[in-house]
């Protein structure tokens, strides 16, 4: 029998939500991170619509989809790449920039996804200690090794949804050597847009790539669609390891309706962040400790690795699933993703009368 390679022979398959709620419970899933409402109906509409297109292949230069980024954010749409979901662009960067001999720097409660681009490439990947579950850019500094090739930061983070202000990744980026190549993952970019504070301009110096993705506040996981803004020499060596033909037709133009109707996604946002921020309240009101989030979840501090996995139990057998993040380094935690009001109201409920009978 043909033998994979040692190193993807030792790796575990990436962690997937473990969704099987109990025979005679209605499933509410708060752990997936994904929109508590669809897409933009112009989204669903232009997708409807293209479907009558399907015997051709997509567009493999994004171009409508690239022109509708540029034209939003005002960055140059030739700097635009887009992928099967932000992912995929993750997993081409590091099979471009990284390998047994340039090692994948992150934060040590980072998107384990990180761990898992670098793992198939075979490159060491190196945690830095974060405080109070932020990164921490003096730690990323201290991280840095002579073989470091990749630095990978979400801002926001997940699993934490914390957050640091541009002024640190700047600082990041000015610590590094210019050989480094500093990805800043923004899959929940749209959730601190408000904050008046983009990172498009870092990728003029030509190292540094913005990802962004349509999963989140666009409401269109199921869609696969990711963008990033990238170096023109960058974007020309991660082409080579792209597929060609990795978004769909009708994804790209509900991707791009999506983008022309940006008070639809605005109002998810406003929507999601009103909940969150009730959700944080009512959280610390019966003794919990969630961590501050600029994002669609709230990771709460349940103490102990052993409370955490009580509390987890208890939800599940009501079930309602959060997700428990010992993958991410955080055992003590869970992580609720921002769903529909009641679905949070009876997962607060349960949390409370979990805590009130002492059960850990």
């Amino acid at each position: 029998m043909t033998q994979p390679h040692p190193h993807i022979a030792c790796m575990s398959p990436y962690a997937l939500a473990n969704l099987d709620a109990p025979e005679g419970k209605t499933l509410i899933s708060l752990s997936q991170n994904e929109s508590l409402r669809p897409p933009s109906p112009k989204a669903t509409e232009a997708a409807a619509q293209a479907l009558g297109s399907s015997m051709l292949y997509p567009d493999p230069d994004w171009t409508d989809l690239r022109h509708a980024l540029a034209e939003l954010h005002g960055i140059d749409p030739d700097g635009i790449l887009c992928g099967n979901g932000s992912l995929d662009l993750i997993g081409c960067l590091a099979r471009v920039f990284a390998g047994p001999d340039r090692a994948v720097l992150a934060p040590a409660h980072a998107y384990p996804f990180f761990q898992t681009a670098a793992q198939v490439t075979n490159a060491r990947f190196d945690p830095a200690a974060e405080v109070d579950a932020v990164v921490s850019v003096d730690a990323m500094l201290a991280a840095v090794q002579p073989d470091t090739g990749i630095v990978f930061v979400a801002n926001p983070g997940n699993p934490t949804g914390t957050r640091i202000p541009k002024a640190e990744l700047v600082r990041l980026r000015q610590g590094l050597r210019p050989d480094i190549l500093l990805v800043i993952d923004e899959a929940y970019g749209e959730f601190s847009d408000h904050l008046g504070e983009r990172f498009f301009d870092l990728v003029q110096g030509g190292n540094t790539v913005v990802l962004r993705t349509f999963s989140k506040a666009y409401g269109m996981a199921g869609f696969r669609v990711g963008w990033g803004l990238f170096p023109p020499a960058i974007a020309s060596e991660l082409r080579k390891v792209m597929n060609p033909n990795n978004v769909p037709a009708s994804a790209q133009i509900a991707a791009a309706a999506a983008v022309r109707d940006d008070a639809y996604m605005r109002e998810t946002c406003a929507i999601t962040a009103s909940l969150r921020d009730q959700a944080t309240a009512q959280l610390k009101q019966a003794g919990f400790a969630p961590y501050p989030s600029f994002t669609n979840f709230v990771l709460l501090n349940m103490g102990s690795t052993e409370a955490a996995a009580s509390a987890d139990q208890r939800l599940r057998s009501e079930g309602v699933f959060l997700r428990p993040q010992g993958g991410a380094g955080l055992p003590h935690t869970l992580r609720m993703t921002v769903g529909p009001q009641a679905a949070i109201v009876k997962a607060i409920e349960i949390l409370t009368q979990w805590k009130q009978e002492g059960q850990i």
